[in-house]
């Protein structure tokens, strides 16, 4: 597999991306290193082809946005918006991620070795995310499809607004947010659970979380309600 290097310290992020938007063909099977990234913003956006890129260091705001086939490891921890509408592929943050991680995911998995922080999965649309560490408050608020799986602990309001996505969660929970319940663990959820800690390559007990799922009390407005859900 044909490999490439890019040192920050002498290449722009334009650069760099430039370069990672060729067409597929040009660009599938090849390995990009990017070194010195020195928290820059915006690295491995919008990638199109199944490339591997490995950022040796931290990264920025919105890395690896808009991911499609491609694998991207970030070899450090990542700011805001990692993986933000991810439609295929893979991202891998070996550190910690900020607020918002795989916001608006579709498709793909988003593997986070660390913690993660506010609004983990907000709006998720179908991807898979794996955190190793806690997810901070309003993890997976108006989560649409996919699934979440919180290796440590949740912050306040887990899952506020659940759709159709499912939270596993294995350590304490602060509290539940709006339609969220916890319900109990079937078959097809354990099959879920060894696949993608499988992918995340961590070895905990899937009988050991917990399943959280909406509830549907908010699917249809009722005007009764009194806002009290």
């Amino acid at each position: 597999m044909e490999s490439l290097s890019f040192d920050l310290g002498r290449t722009s992020v334009r650069e760099v991306n430039q370069f990672l938007h060729a067409p597929a063909d040009k660009l599938a099977g090849r390995q990009v290193e990017i070194l010195n990234p020195d928290g820059a913003h915006n690295l491995a956006v919008g990638l199109n082809a199944p490339v591997q890129v490995t950022v040796h260091g931290h990264a920025g705001y919105y890395a690896a946005g808009m991911n499609q086939k491609a694998t991207v490891v970030i070899e450090g921890s990542a700011g805001t918006g990692v993986a933000e509408n991810m439609m295929s592929g893979k991202v891998h943050v070996r550190g910690f991620a900020s607020n918002g991680a795989g916001a608006s995911a579709h498709g793909g998995v988003l593997v986070i070795d660390g913690d993660a922080g506010l609004r983990c999965g907000i709006s998720l649309k179908g991807g898979d995310i794996v955190v190793g560490g806690s997810v901070g408050s309003f993890s997976g608020f108006m989560a649409q499809a996919g699934h979440m799986v919180i290796c440590g602990n949740a912050g306040h309001a887990l899952g506020d607004s659940l759709y159709e996505a499912v939270i596993y969660v294995k350590g304490d929970v602060a509290s539940l947010g709006a339609d969220a319940q916890y319900e109990p663990l079937g078959e097809a959820d354990v099959a879920v659970l060894k696949r993608l800690l499988a992918e995340a390559g961590l070895a905990h007990d899937p009988q050991a979380f917990r399943r959280v799922a909406s509830a549907r009390s908010l699917y249809h407005w009722n005007a009764d309600a009194n806002q009290e859900y």
